[in-house]
């Protein structure tokens, strides 16, 4: 069975449900991978650091993604991710909707300066096209022109003609839609209406209709029956109603869909069960990936299973697990309250729905009706004020019960609707004993996983260690300060941002912060914003490089004198040669002066003119002559797991491992991607290395202009 390369329609209208709560996120970078992938590295404020996956080629997809699944950055970027970094870095995230019923997907992101507008075409060869405020094209990954669109920069983008909505057709077109084929049933829904093949299948096996039933051996019945099971379907993907599964054919990945599908489960396929879909989407396509490619049978096998990662996936499972049975509570409270609230206001509901039904069998239609009950709203009529909405296509009124409001059928009575809605309270509960079930056989495999972890380590010699789990936390931070890291089959990730981070930075070996600017503005900021009485200022005798300050104290912390240490001021003075001219120019010592703060300014002697980023320098300095240029890139993961980068000895005193540069040939960006082998290739956990460490970390760390690995 063919694993599906491909989203719907309806899984988009799923994804674009779910992926509303990202609105807000800011855009970091765009990167381009090949010519069909585009990834959006956003920072969402609750979240931290999120992903925007989008490809348009052989695989069609659009989903954030976890950290963890997303390939390393590649290396110098095309002019189409240029462009986008030019036009969304510090964007925000104003959110996605779904043109229609088609695949494609809008997504908007908004910038004091200018909005922009990202269109996602998932269909045919796929294309993102990037328009601007006035919806003018800038750019596009393919260049479109035919008699009935334009895709080109400078052009009015133009969607593809408008087709029929399956999820949102009345009755009457559905019927009409379905009179005018001349071919079966399966083949009109997933054409005609749209739908696509799968999802016809499961509304013909849902409607209880055969396949291949033509249209001419079909009855209003079951039409009526197919309706039905579509308005099914739309009205789970309207209210997010989602039970995401993934369906495996022997632990191979070959669908994704919101919620579960007879068609599938007919098959025999295993089942993988998410909370949300947009996790099951990027799961989905991480594991098609990796069946795809072969890659990952290069890395290192050290023999020990993979036991933390196993018991981390389980943990994560029951985590959602558990809050899916808290939704199911509250979404089973929910129905109960209307339902009793149904009775509680008994003789205002019972007025509504008689006035309403009374009206239909005089064919009054549901337009009048709506505007007949306005009228009476605005007139005083306490019954028609409780009416919030009514709905002609679905036959519903939806009505304002106080604490709460009920969407109710308006063809039947009071009892009726109550009913239907303690019914759906327990239908609701009996989601949530099988969560409960379902949570007691995953703690059953996380204790079996954690059984075999520890027999393993109670068996393995080798280390000595034979610590059990009940071990106090003093026992795990030791075994932390002594792991061999390198060997390791498996490195939890630990990552808090610093606020310096924003910034060049390390830390000495005595345990200071040194931070630098990238640029002027920084330059500008470090020296307004961050530097205290107490800290240093250090800086290149060389014209050009990064104002360097030794933080004395905290930026939230008072200003105090601090005697430092001879290491750490010449560990700073290394650090600002390092990253100057002098390192640009191909030279390999430079000179370095240090001052107090108070002998910073930005005021410029009289005619004078000071640049951006530049600053005055009054009274002595003191200097550091001949200084030896000094830079190293390494990975911590202890107690923090990321990318560092400075003087040798302080990177050594902080890394797992680390490589030791010198001023060479390679350009900033090639010299980052050859770092970045190197560092992968010494650890055993592969998948570490990817998720802490990528090529455009480690260029953070990389002064201007050519470097090389000292041998």
């Amino acid at each position: 069975m063919d694993a599906k390369r491909e989203l719907s329609s309806i899984d988009l209208a799923a994804l674009v449900t779910e992926m509303g709560r990202y609105e807000g996120a800011k855009v970091d970078k765009a990167y381009l991978y090949g010519d069909d992938l585009l990834r959006l590295k956003c920072r969402d404020f609750d979240r931290g650091r999120v992903e925007l996956l989008l490809e348009v080629g052989e695989v069609k997809r659009a989903h954030m993604a976890d950290p963890e699944h997303v390939a390393d950055a590649p290396g110098r970027p095309p002019n189409f991710a240029k462009m986008l970094r030019n036009r969304l870095g510090g964007a925000d995230f104003a959110g996605v909707t779904q043109y229609e019923f088609d695949r494609i997907l809008v997504f908007e992101f908004e910038r004091p300066d200018a909005n922009t507008t990202l269109v996602v075409e998932l269909f045919g060869e796929g294309n993102i096209a990037v328009l601007d405020e006035t919806g003018e094209v800038i750019q596009s990954l393919q260049t479109v022109r035919l008699k009935s669109r334009t895709i080109a920069p400078g052009s009015q983008y133009a969607y593809p003609d408008s087709r029929i909505n399956p999820l949102s057709i009345g009755y009457d077109t559905f019927a009409r839609e379905m009179d005018d084929s001349t071919s079966d049933v399966v083949r009109t829904i997933a054409t005609q209406l749209n739908l696509g093949g799968l999802y016809a299948e499961e509304v013909c096996t849902r409607a209880g209709i055969p396949k291949e039933t033509g249209i001419d051996e079909t009855d209003e019945a079951d039409y009526q029956a197919l309706y039905d099971a579509l308005t099914e379907l739309a009205t789970r993907v309207d209210a997010g109603d989602f039970e995401p599964r993934i369906y495996l054919d022997d632990d191979r990945v070959v669908d994704v869909t919101p919620f579960p599908l007879a068609e599938r489960e007919a098959e025999g396929l295993d089942e993988a069960h998410y909370d949300d879909f947009t996790t099951a989407v990027d799961d989905y396509f991480h594991r098609f990936d990796r069946s795809e490619d072969d890659s990952d049978s290069s890395e290192p096998n050290t023999g020990k299973p993979d036991f933390e990662a196993e018991i981390a996936k389980q943990q994560r499972i029951i985590d959602q697990q558990e809050g899916a049975i808290e939704g199911f509570e509250q979404q089973a409270a929910a129905e109960r309250a209307k339902a009793e609230a149904l009775y509680e206001q008994y003789d205002r509901v019972d007025e509504i729905l008689t006035t309403i039904q009374a009206a239909r069998d005089d064919d009054v239609s549901w337009d009048e009706i709506d505007a007949t009950l306005q009228e009476a709203a605005d007139a005083g009529l306490s019954a028609a004020e409780a009416v919030v909405e009514v709905d002609g296509s679905e036959g519903t009124v939806t009505v304002d019960l106080g604490e709460t409001q009920a969407t109710v059928d308006a063809t039947v009575g009071v009892e009726k609707n109550a009913d239907h809605l303690y019914q759906e309270a327990k239908r609701i509960e009996d989601k949530k004993e099988g969560a409960k079930a379902a949570i007691e056989n995953t703690r059953e495999e996380l204790a079996a996983v954690k059984a075999r972890r520890d027999a393993w380590e109670a068996d393995d010699g080798d280390n000595g260690d034979t610590r059990g789990e009940n071990d106090d936390s003093d026992a795990d931070a030791d075994e932390f300060a002594d792991a061999d890291w390198l060997s390791r089959s498996s490195i939890p990730i630990k990552r808090d941002e610093g606020w310096y981070e924003q910034f060049r930075w390390f830390h000495t070996t005595d345990g200071f912060l040194i931070i630098g600017g990238r640029n002027a503005d920084q330059n500008e900021d470090l020296v307004k914003k961050y530097m205290s009485s107490g800290d240093r200022f250090f800086h290149a005798q060389a014209h050009g490089g990064p104002v360097t300050i030794l933080k004395a104290t905290g930026p939230s912390e008072p200003a105090k004198a601090v005697d430092f240490p001879e290491t750490t001021l010449r560990q700073a003075a290394q650090f600002a040669v390092s990253h100057s001219s002098v390192w640009k120019a191909g030279q390999y010592a430079g000179d370095v002066y240090m001052v107090e703060p108070d002998q910073v300014s930005k005021t410029p002697e009289s005619g004078e003119y000071i640049e951006k980023g530049s600053f005055v320098i009054r009274g002595d300095r003191t200097y550091f002559t001949d200084l030896a240029v000094d830079l190293a890139v390494g990975i911590q993961c202890e107690p923090q797991t990321r990318v560092i980068g400075g003087p040798t000895a302080a990177v050594a005193d902080h890394a797992a491992t680390h490589l030791e540069l010198q001023p060479g040939k390679y350009a900033q960006n090639d010299a980052a991607k050859r770092c970045y082998r190197s560092l992968k290739g010494r650890f055993a956990d592969d998948s570490f290395v990817r998720s802490v460490a990528s090529p455009d970390l480690i260029q953070e760390h990389l002064p201007a202009g050519g470097s090389e690995i000292v041998d």
